[in-house]
């Protein structure tokens, strides 16, 4: 299933509080969105560049996910995020490709969406996500 574009790309960051002022002063962009998804222990911030968003992730918990990241890698890119009108399909083709996936089945992620992770291990080092608003 091909995606219809980037929908986000993730960047972990140690705190938001020092993060999105670089981002509304020195890029111009406006901050418009800060959600916390619990279940994922991270906070987010989201900023729109053209079509696609750049979403900050702050660890709530140093065991989650981002929070070992930046562990183990520190600040930066986390993740990319491709946009999929069935992300159940997607991940379902992504598996029979023999991509090793995270998510076996869509979960909800920020901003409402419907979201499944790619292993990097799978993706050439990269963590992908399908996200759409199923």
């Amino acid at each position: 299933m091909k995606p219809t574009h980037i929908e986000h790309i993730g960047i972990a960051v140690n705190s938001l509080d020092e993060a999105i002022p670089f981002y509304e002063k020195v890029l111009g962009l406006e901050c418009y969105a800060i959600e916390e998804v619990a279940d994922q222990k991270v906070k987010t911030a989201f900023f729109m560049v053209g079509q696609t968003k750049i979403e900050l992730l702050e660890s709530t918990d140093p065991e989650g996910p981002v929070g070992k990241f930046i562990e183990k890698k520190g600040e930066g890119i986390h993740h990319i995020a491709f946009a999929q009108p069935d992300v159940a399909k997607a991940l379902t083709e992504a598996e029979e490709n023999e991509v090793k996936l995270i998510d076996q089945k869509p979960r909800k992620g920020a901003e409402g969406l419907s979201i499944g992770f790619l292993h990097p291990k799978s993706t050439f080092g990269v963590l992908m996500e399908f996200c759409g608003k199923e």
